[in-house]
C-alpha cells in the first residue's frame, strides 16, 4: 500500500523536477566522462607502444563502454519497473499524484509546477 500523503507529489513538485535534471545530466554525463577516460588510457597504452599494456587498456576501455551503455539505460530500466507497478489502479487520487512524480523525475521539462507549494 502507498504510504504518502495524497498530494505529496504535488507540493514536492520543484524538488522531484530538480531529482530528474539532476538525472537527466548524469545520464548524459556520466556515459560520456567514462568513454573519454577509457580512451585516454588506451593513447596512453598506445603511445607507450607495449602490446600488454595495449590488450589491458582495450579490454577497460570495452568494459568503461558497457558500464556507460548501463549507466545511459538505468533511468529507462526505472522508468519501466514504474510502469509495470499496478497497485495505483485502484486509487485514482493516489495513481495521478503517482503520475505527477513519474512525469517530474523522467521528463522534467514536462512537470507541471502549478500545485507547488
Amino acid at each position: 500500500m502507498l504510504i504518502m500523503a495524497p498530494s505529496i507529489c504535488s507540493k514536492l513538485a520543484e524538488i522531484w523536477q530538480i531529482i530528474g535534471w539532476v538525472l537527466w545530466v548524469f545520464k548524459i554525463a556520466v556515459p560520456i566522462i567514462i568513454i573519454a577516460f577509457g580512451m585516454i588510457d588506451l593513447g596512453k597504452a598506445v603511445v607507450a607502444s607495449k602490446d600488454e599494456e595495449i590488450k589491458k587498456s582495450v579490454k577497460s576501455l570495452v568494459m568503461r563502454c558497457i558500464a556507460g551503455i548501463v549507466i545511459f539505460f538505468i533511468p529507462t530500466i526505472v522508468g519501466a519497473i514504474f510502469s509495470l507497478v499496478n497497485e495505483f489502479n485502484e486509487n485514482k487520487e493516489y495513481k495521478a499524484e503517482y503520475d505527477k512524480c513519474r512525469v517530474c523525475i523522467t521528463k522534467p521539462g514536462s512537470c507541471d509546477l502549478s500545485q507547488a507549494k
